[in-house]
C-alpha cells in the first residue's frame, strides 16, 4: 500500500506556484514545531490572509460538547476585548461548513441568507466575500472552522480553495495538537495548585497531640480528594492562653467541622472556621461566642446552599466538666463507663452560614466520669455504604466502643477504620472523613 500524499504535496502536483508552496511548507515547518496554542492560532489566520491576499481571517475552534464554535483569534478583534466569541455550530455561514464537512465559497456575503450583517453594522467592517473550511483532524473528527474574509482580487479562486483545503489540514492537526497540550498543561497545573493546597491544608491539622495526665485524644482527618471538605483541630490551653503542643495543657478545645461538599472550595470553608476558632481563643473568647461570631462572618461569606457544620469542645481537665457546642454537627456520643450506656448529645444551632438568628444563649455542659469517652465523627463515617447499599449508621460504632472501652482512643479510633473498611469492602469514601476520640482515663 503507498503512503499517504501530504496535503502539500497534492498542491504541488496541481500547479500551485512554486513561491505559494514555499510559504506553505515555511508555515507547516512552523505549525509542526510550536505546540502552544495561541501561536498556532495566530500562525494559520495570518497564513490564510497573507496567502489568499485576503483582508482578514478567523479560525473558530470546536467545543463537542456545547456544539459551539468559538475563537478569541481573529484579525479584526482586539487583544483587550471583552473574550471568547461563541456561536451555535448550526448557526451562519461558519456553522454551515462545520455541519456539512465541507468547504463553503460565498461569492457575494449579502447575497446568502445565512450572513449574519449585524456583525458588520456592530464592527464597521464590510464583508464582501467568504471561505469558510472545515479544519478536519487526521480520525475525521471537527476541530473548527476557518474563515478568510474579503479577497483582494474579487471571489475567491479555485486556486486559492486548493490552497486553503492544503492548509486547511495541517492547522487542523497542529491546533488539536496545540489544545491535547494546552489542556494537558492546565491538568498539570491544577494538580500542582492542588498538592500546594493539600499541603497547606494538613500541615496546619496538629501534627502532634498534647501530652495529658489521666487523658487520652486520637484525632484524625482523611480527605475523599485531595483537599478536604473536614477540618479538625486539637488546642492546649494554659490559664486560658494557648501552648504549644508539647506542654501539659489544664484544658483542651477540641473542633471537628465539616462543610459542605469536599474539594478545594469546601477545604476553604472548614478552614475559615479552623483559623475563626484560634483567632477567638487568642482573644479569650468561649466557644459558644467564637461559634456565634463564626456564623454571622460565614452567613456574609458562603454563598447560597453552602454552609458548615461544627463542634466544638472545651473540657477541663483538672474535673472533666465539658463545654459542648454542636452547630448542625451529630451525632457526638458520651459513652459513660460506670453506667455502660451512651448519650447522644444534643445539636445546640443550626450549621454555620444559615442564618443569623438569635443563638442558643447555653452550651451543653457535660462531665466526663473516669473510664468515659467522647466520641465525634463526620458523616463520611456514617453514611458510607457498603456492598449491599446499606449505610454504615452509629449502632456499629457504639459496638465498637462499648467492647474496646478500656483500649485508648487511638486503638478505638483504628477498629472503628478497619470495621468500615471491611463494610465498604475498602471502596473509595465518597466523602471526608474525621473523627475526633477523647478518653477520661482511670487513676
Amino acid at each position: 500500500m503507498s503512503n499517504p500524499i501530504d496535503p502539500i504535496e497534492q498542491l504541488e502536483l496541481k500547479n500551485i506556484p512554486s513561491q505559494v508552496i514555499t510559504k506553505l511548507l515555511m508555515v507547516s515547518r512552523r505549525l509542526s514545531e510550536s505546540s502552544e496554542l495561541s501561536v498556532v492560532l495566530s500562525t494559520v489566520i495570518d497564513a490564510l490572509r497573507d496567502l489568499l491576499n485576503a483582508e482578514r481571517a478567523t479560525v473558530f475552534e470546536y467545543d463537542a460538547e456545547a456544539n459551539e464554535l468559538f475563537t478569541q483569534v481573529a484579525h479584526g478583534i482586539s487583544k483587550t476585548g471583552s473574550g471568547v466569541i461563541r456561536i451555535p455550530a448550526n448557526r451562519g455561514i461558519a456553522g454551515a461548513a462545520a455541519q456539512s464537512k465541507e468547504l463553503i465559497h460565498i461569492p457575494d456575503a449579502y447575497a446568502d441568507e445565512r450572513f449574519n450583517q449585524n456583525i458588520d453594522k456592530t464592527t464597521g467592517f464590510r464583508t464582501r466575500n467568504i471561505l469558510a473550511l472545515p479544519l478536519i483532524d487526521h480520525e475525521g473528527g471537527l476541530v473548527g472552522v476557518a474563515q478568510v474574509l474579503n479577497s483582494c482580487h474579487g471571489p475567491f479562486t479555485d486556486q486559492d480553495q486548493e490552497i486553503a483545503l492544503g492548509l486547511s489540514a495541517q492547522a487542523a492537526v497542529a491546533i488539536r495538537r496545540g489544545r491535547l497540550m494546552e489542556d494537558r498543561m492546565a491538568r498539570e497545573r491544577m494538580e500542582r495548585d492542588l498538592q500546594a493546597a493539600r499541603s497547606i491544608q494538613q500541615s496546619s491539622f496538629p501534627s502532634a497531640l498534647p501530652p495529658m495526665q489521666y487523658w487520652q485524644v486520637a484525632a484524625t482527618g482523611i480527605p475523599a480528594e485531595q483537599c478536604g471538605g473536614d477540618a479538625f483541630d486539637v488546642i492546649p490551653l494554659v490559664n486560658n492562653v494557648i501552648v504549644e503542643p508539647d506542654e501539659f495543657p489544664d484544658e483542651i478545645v477540641l473542633l471537628v467541622a465539616d462543610a459542605t461538599g469536599h474539594g478545594i472550595g469546601s477545604a476553604l470553608s472548614a478552614m475559615q472556621v479552623r483559623g475563626m476558632l484560634r483567632i477567638g481563643l487568642r482573644l479569650k473568647q468561649g466557644v459558644r461566642r467564637i461559634a456565634e461570631e463564626a456564623n454571622r462572618q460565614l452567613c456574609q461569606d458562603l454563598p447560597a446552599g453552602r454552609f458548615v457544620t461544627a463542634w466544638y469542645a472545651r473540657i477541663s481537665l483538672h474535673n472533666g466538666q465539658v463545654e459542648n457546642y454542636a452547630a448542625g454537627q451529630g451525632p457526638i456520643m458520651h459513652y459513660r463507663r460506670r453506667e455502660d450506656d451512651f448519650i447522644i448529645l444534643p445539636t445546640d444551632d443550626a450549621p454555620l452560614g444559615v442564618m443569623i438568628d438569635e443563638p442558643n444563649p447555653h452550651s451543653t455542659v457535660i462531665t466526663m466520669q473516669p473510664g468515659d469517652l467522647l466520641i465525634a465523627l463526620t458523616d463520611g463515617y456514617y453514611e458510607s455504604e457498603g456492598t449491599d447499599g446499606t449505610q454504615y449508621q452509629e449502632q456499629p460504632v457504639m459496638d465498637l466502643v462499648r467492647k474496646h472501652r478500656d483500649e485508648s482512643p487511638n486503638f478505638i479510633l483504628k477498629a472503628i477504620y478497619q470495621s468500615l473498611m471491611d463494610w465498604t469492602a475498602a471502596a473509595p469514601a465518597a466523602d471526608d472523613r474525621t473523627a475526633i476520640i477523647l478518653k477520661r482515663l482511670v487513676k
